[in-house]
């Protein structure tokens, strides 16, 4: 397994934005990537669904990117979310004008919207494959894009071209996450795309996660991971089943809604997020204090 390869096994963290009156918070942002580091994860992702990609412009989204590559000074690999989309060509464009480095690797969502046949799907890939100088992770989420990454066309995408290092799979079909599982490439990651799917998928075989929860959790969450890929079963059960409600609360108003509710009792950002989101009832925030309470992270 490549250097690379081995340091994304394990937890990454889809980082939130911070905003402060419409504004992004950069003081909240350090914070947040300090406490991740601290809690032992092992790479970041920034600019992800979590990091409310689709509401941040595009100078921003450099901001944050040059924001984040000089807080972690390379002590983690660094992921960056934007070059997902429904247009392939802008994707390609904007991939050829980009400076990359401080980069370690591009996540890349399935097709939104336009809801293209597999075909079409494999050929985008292989598209941003050829423009793209750093590795692809593939990020499979049909909740929100209404076109699923079928487990053939993975495979055929995977053994394709070498610079598609990995998926994330958010589709939680675990037949369809084992059979990529069982035809992948040396060497071809296989992440969660969901916490509560996490232990599941790296027992079937997976190489880890891209995780929420681990922006408000990430000492208890990476030690259920890391525990999970060496095979301490029983510890690894105990920790997820401890976690097991907070998942799903931090879903109950949306992402990042709830992650960004829970950052804010923790002290570490607002819970603001920017329209269409709304930030989490007050009623929802009391619920995740409850659990982080259980859980001693507050």
């Amino acid at each position: 397994m490549s250097n690379l390869h081995e340091r994304l096994r394990g937890t990454g963290v889809a980082l939130v934005t911070p905003f402060q009156n419409g504004h992004i918070d950069w003081d909240s942002l350090e914070k947040i990537i300090e406490h991740v580091i601290a809690g032992s994860v092992d790479f970041l992702v920034s600019l992800g669904t979590t990091g409310e990609s689709v509401t941040v412009s595009e100078t921003e989204q450099r901001q944050i990117i040059d924001f984040t590559i000089r807080i972690n000074r390379g002590r983690l690999p660094l992921v960056v979310g934007i070059f997902g989309g429904n247009n392939t060509g802008e994707i390609v464009r904007r991939m050829n004008a980009f400076d990359f480095d401080g980069i370690d690797a591009l996540l890349a969502s399935n097709p939104a919207y336009n809801k293209p046949a597999q075909e079409g799907i494999f050929r985008h890939y292989m598209a941003l494959a050829e423009a793209s100088p750093r590795p692809i992770i593939l990020y499979n989420v049909p909740s929100r894009t209404a076109s699923n990454i079928t487990a053939e066309t993975t495979l055929r995408i995977a053994h394709a071209h070498e610079r598609i290092i990995g998926i994330k799979e958010a589709s939680d079909d675990i037949y369809q996450i084992c059979k990529i599982l069982q035809g992948r490439p040396k060497d071809f990651l296989v992440l969660s795309g969901d916490d509560f799917i996490t232990l599941p998928l790296i027992a079937c075989g997976g190489d880890g996660v891209i995780s929420v929860i681990g922006n408000t959790a990430p000492r208890p969450f990476s030690n259920m991971v890391r525990a999970a890929l060496r095979g301490a079963l029983a510890e690894a059960q105990s920790l997820n089943l401890q976690m097991l409600d907070l998942y799903r609360l931090l879903f109950t108003e949306g992402n990042p809604a709830g992650i960004k509710a829970a950052l804010e009792l923790q002290g570490l950002c607002s819970r603001e997020v920017r329209l269409p989101l709304v930030p989490m009832s007050d009623a929802g925030q009391a619920l995740i204090r409850r659990e982080l309470e259980r859980l001693k992270e507050l």
